[in-house]
């Protein structure tokens, strides 16, 4: 009986923390094209930032069948985009003298509830994008953000555990080995 060791791999897009960059992703290119000038060096800075948390997940879950290492060193890299992102509409608040809303904020609430909701996606949001004024729409993508880091938090904090229990490749194709081996002496081979 062959013994696979070869971890179960991609799905990204069942990942909530996945369906959540997309919307951030895509709320950034909107916030980018309705408020900030073609031609800022930030534009290009926040979009890229924004698509890198978005890739990595990508990469990060191909990457999972063969590099248990690789995966979480990519999820962790969409983190860290995710926060430059964060930090890049904290600045465009600050320098405007725009309020950054409070975790508990009535605003921000809304916005969480909105993304508790079932199948949530950019269009869940859309109407606010691209309607509300900048600092609005800049508090709203920093409260998906905050939820997609946080579910990127506890991703990683998976991923450890899975790797404390189960190993990396090589463990996997060893004990794969071993008990192909067993399995051929119990049986006169």
């Amino acid at each position: 009986m062959t013994q696979h060791f070869i971890s179960k791999h991609g799905a990204y897009e069942e990942l909530l923390s996945y369906r959540k960059s997309v919307i951030v992703y895509d709320g950034t290119v909107c916030f980018c094209e309705r408020f900030m000038h073609k031609r800022d060096r930030t534009v290009d800075q926040m979009v890229q930032a924004a698509r890198s948390g978005k890739q990595n997940i990508i990469e990060g879950c191909m990457a999972s069948a063969t590099s248990k290492k690789s995966e979480i060193k990519l999820i962790n890299v969409a983190r860290a985009s995710l926060e430059e992102l964060l930090e890049d509409y904290r600045d465009h608040l600050r320098v405007r003298g725009h309020a950054l809303w409070h975790k508990t904020s009535a605003q921000a609430l809304f916005v969480r509830k909105l993304g508790s909701q079932k199948n949530t996606s950019y269009e869940t949001y859309r109407s606010y994008i691209q309607t509300r004024p900048p600092e609005t729409v800049a508090n709203i993508l920093i409260c998906l953000i905050h939820q997609t880091n946080y579910l990127l938090d506890r991703q990683l904090r998976q991923l450890e555990k899975a790797f404390v229990e189960e190993g990396g490749l090589s463990e996997r194709m060893t004990r794969a080995r071993l008990k192909n081996r067993t399995g051929q002496s119990e049986n006169g081979f």
